[in-house]
């Protein structure tokens, strides 16, 4: 018997991008993806029609609004139908070609064939229902942030990353020479996506786990040389002190998943827990941390 799906259709607005995402895991979508189409960017994202019903879709689309509105923002307008499971397979995909990142990198969807040869590093991604394919700015940021901290200098580095999402970041901090990186995520799927990914890669040396930064602060001992971290700024102000009895001393992080004018709260309260702001990068509305531990 054929699966119908809902796909659901949503205006894309940068600034609302990162909480659009999570409204729709929390509703139980099982794919998202940021497409273009036309020359307009949109968010698309698939559930089961058996589980949802037009109602159900109505109360996303309330509750969308509520949390636009609690931004300071209008909501986007939102549409969804029905499409057969092979179209739900299939229909983002075609949408999500190569693309360079930074100076090193190259992405690559896992369906389009790698170059045998090439004077970049190639991560190659089939994100499933995470969240991370390369496509967003906040991701963008972070693997430049780790070009700039991992070379063949720093052989030896441990790198956290936390919310792995489909562990592009933890893909790229190993291609990148660290020897070993510890992956964290609350969500089953983004920790399923990242092991298929370092499968995919044939990298080795990324532990997963899924949980948040409560789980490495389990493993007696453990200290990182770095933490990447692309997540909300809301969940990031809960982590920060945290974050400072994982790292060693002088140890960095590269933060995103903030938005510029959220930069600034999230600097003074890294400046209040011993924390330098090295630089701050922008990219359209999204901005990158780049900080080192310095009490």
């Amino acid at each position: 018997m054929t699966t119908s799906w809902w796909e659901i259709k949503i205006n894309h607005i940068p600034v609302l991008e990162d909480i659009i995402f999570w409204r729709l895991q929390e509703f139980g979508c099982q794919g998202t993806a940021l497409m273009k189409e036309e020359g307009l960017w949109f968010i698309k994202a698939y559930i089961p029609s058996i589980t949802t019903e037009t109602v159900d879709l109505a109360a996303l689309s309330l509750w969308l609004k509520q949390d636009c509105l609690l931004q300071g923002y209008e909501s986007p307008p939102i549409t969804w139908r029905l499409i057969d499971d092979e179209d739900w397979a299939s229909s983002w995909k075609n949408h999500w070609q190569p693309m360079d990142i930074g100076d090193r990198f190259s992405i690559y969807p896992a369906w389009i064939e790698a170059p045998s040869q090439s004077d970049r590093l190639i991560i190659r991604l089939d994100p499933g229902s995470a969240f991370g394919t390369g496509v967003h700015a906040t991701t963008q940021l972070c693997l430049e942030a780790l070009e700039m901290r991992l070379d063949e200098t720093t052989p030896d580095s441990s790198i956290a990353d936390i919310g792995c999402g489909s562990g592009i970041l933890s893909i790229g901090a190993k291609l990148l020479g660290a020897k070993k990186v510890y992956a964290t995520d609350i969500d089953p799927l983004a920790v399923k996506a990242t092991q298929e990914n370092s499968e995919l890669n044939h990298v080795e040396g990324i532990e997963i786990f899924q949980g948040s930064i409560e789980q490495l602060m389990l493993i007696q001992g453990l200290k990182f040389d770095g933490i990447v971290c692309n997540i909300l700024a809301e969940v990031i102000k809960t982590m920060i002190p945290d974050m400072g009895k994982i790292i060693k001393p002088n140890g960095w992080m590269a933060l995103s998943g903030i938005l510029v004018d959220q930069s600034l709260e999230i600097a003074n309260l890294l400046e209040q827990d011993g924390w330098s702001i090295a630089s701050l990068w922008k990219r359209g509305e999204w901005s990158c941390l780049n900080v080192r531990k310095t009490q």
